[in-house]
């Protein structure tokens, strides 16, 4: 029986590895294996797979949101243990052995999760509209103890046009006091930072090197703590990324035909999510279509099929080729081709784009928007504008971080796609039998439990 720390590297593949001396020397040490993706290679769906050893049609992870039907709402970014329709991996090991422990920190659902101790990021929100960053624990102290060792946990790196290093690095020094505090039997570590510069510019247009030197740097204090309490380090990946030049504006195909419908009022235009009779919540390189009606099933499918940027078009029992044969998936899905993505614009002009468009806002926008990783290049000074946005929300103004891009052509990255060689796939690193180049990630979940002698 082995303690294991494992090590989620975002975006970290076979071909990226030798460039991370540190990390490869954990593979050295044990063994590598490719995994290929599940649909949509994104953090949620990976993650959900990751920990439940079933694919998205059985865990119920679709995306990273989708349109939630008892409400006709687009959530995104829940981050609800209870989401997930299948056990994970800290469920069944506790019911395998009672004294099993586990810390979560920074991956998905992890409010609510039956761990021993969870930390991960969770603003707080005013009744005036207004917003506090900060991080949630279970238990609760924790988070304290944490931000008085470490400091503030950067939020605005952490997503945004400001994203980048700081909240890798102090991810994993959280990592490394939790692992010298109280080692447990499986910690789950996030480490986002090659997911950043990869979506913004493209693996072509980044200095790839540099990137994943910083990310072996960032996780030298998780290793010398996983070294000093004799607990083994695995890593895995989600995703790797691609290179785009075309975004696929899907809502905007969808109103031009008559299908989306909008709301006009005082903040913008507003998707009508009762009266459209189809709109797609995006998610990368997928995009989860809600048609209302069984009779536009066809019409919808037909009008994306001859829509440019898009390889692929699913409907009903044809989603299961994909594993997404789910309540919660679009009865229509879009695939982009490889050089494309899927933005949600769906305003037909600039001047009545909602509020939220050229702000961070994660939770208001129905589908995920890359642009938010970059300042507006409209402003001549947009980290000054930001800073003074800043000052106006401590002093308790309403206001929004109307700073980032909102033309979708300045992105240059993506994910969501298999990859087309297997060194570009997601990673596995681990310790024991060795299960050969390439595994399932639905396979993950068992190598760990049986690592951890908690094996079926």
């Amino acid at each position: 029986m082995a303690e294991i720390v494992l090590l989620n590297c975002v975006g970290l593949t076979a071909k990226l590895l030798p460039l991370a001396p540190r990390l490869q020397a954990i593979a050295r040490a044990g063994w590598l294996a490719d995994m290929p993706e599940v649909q949509p290679a994104v953090t949620c769906t990976v993650q959900a797979t990751l920990l439940t050893g079933c694919t998205p049609q059985q865990h119920g992870i679709v995306a990273n949101g989708w349109n939630f039907r008892d409400t006709n709402e687009v959530r995104f970014w829940q981050q609800a243990n209870s989401l997930l329709q299948a056990e994970p991996i800290y469920a069944t090991a506790k019911k395998r052995r009672t004294e099993f422990t586990c810390a979560k920190l920074f991956w998905w659902f992890n409010q609510g999760a039956p761990v021993d101790l969870s930390v991960t990021p969770k603003p707080w929100y005013g009744v005036d509209g207004n917003k506090a960053f900060d991080i949630s624990s279970t238990p609760a102290g924790d988070a304290e103890v944490l931000k008085a060792k470490l400091g503030a946990f950067p939020f605005p790196n952490f997503w945004g046009p400001m994203a980048g290093l700081p909240s890798t690095r102090w991810i994993a020094n959280c990592a490394a006091e939790v692992i010298k505090q109280k080692p447990r039997d499986l910690t789950l570590v996030y480490l986002p930072h090659l997911d950043y510069e990869p979506q913004r510019h493209g693996p072509a247009g980044c200095d790839m090197a540099k990137l994943v030197r910083e990310l072996d740097d960032a996780c030298a204090p998780i290793l010398e703590a996983a070294s000093a309490a004799g607990a083994e380090v695995w890593l895995c990946s989600e995703y790797g990324h691609g290179d785009v030049t075309t975004p696929v504006e899907i809502n905007r195909v969808l109103r031009s035909a008559g299908f989306l419908s909008v709301r006009h009022g005082p903040f913008g235009e507003q998707l009508d999510t009762f009266d459209s009779r189809a709109f797609a919540v995006v998610d990368h390189q997928h995009a989860h279509v809600t048609v209302r009606s069984d009779s536009d099933v066809s019409l919808v499918a037909s009008l994306l099929r001859n829509t440019p940027g898009i390889a692929r078009v699913l409907c009903g029992a044809e989603r299961a080729e994909i594993q997404l044969d789910h309540p919660r998936s679009g009865e229509v899905i879009a695939i982009a081709e490889r050089h494309a993505w899927f933005a949600y614009n769906f305003w037909a002009d600039e001047r009545t784009a909602p509020d939220y468009a050229p702000s961070v806002a994660i939770h208001h926008k129905p589908g995920f928007d890359p642009c938010e990783l970059f300042f507006s290049p409209k402003l001549s000074a947009p980290k000054l504008r930001a800073a003074r946005r800043l000052i106006q929300k401590k002093l308790g103004f309403r206001t929004i971080f109307d700073v980032t891009a909102t033309d979708p052509a300045i992105v240059r990255g993506s994910h969501g796609l298999p990859a087309l060689h297997p060194q570009d796939r997601p990673l596995l690193v681990g310790h024991g039998p060795d299960p050969g180049r390439s595994v399932l990630m639905t396979s993950v979940k068992d190598l760990l439990l049986a690592r951890l002698g908690l094996g079926a």
